[in-house]
C-alpha cells in the first residue's frame, strides 16, 4: 500500500508551478522571488531569506524562512 498522495517518484522532489511563481513575491519586501530547484527554496535576495518549498507548497512565512549566507 502505498502512502505517496501527489503520484510522485520516490527520490525525486517535487517542482513547483511555473504559473504560480509568476504570482508570488516576498511576504516582506513584496520583490520578486527567484527558484532554487536544488534545494527546493524561494529566494528573496532584498530580505536575504530562502522560503522552503515543502511537497510542492511555498511556505512563505518569514518564522519559517532560512537567513542567506552573506
Amino acid at each position: 500500500m502505498s502512502t505517496a498522495k501527489s503520484g510522485a517518484k520516490p527520490g525525486v522532489k517535487p517542482g513547483i508551478d511555473r504559473k504560480l511563481l509568476e504570482f508570488l513575491v516576498c511576504p516582506l519586501t513584496k520583490t520578486p522571488l527567484d527558484y532554487d530547484a536544488e534545494r527546493q527554496e524561494l529566494i528573496s535576495r532584498q530580505a536575504g531569506l530562502a522560503f522552503p518549498i515543502r511537497d510542492g507548497i511555498p511556505i512563505m512565512l518569514p518564522e519559517e524562512a532560512r537567513q542567506l549566507d552573506e
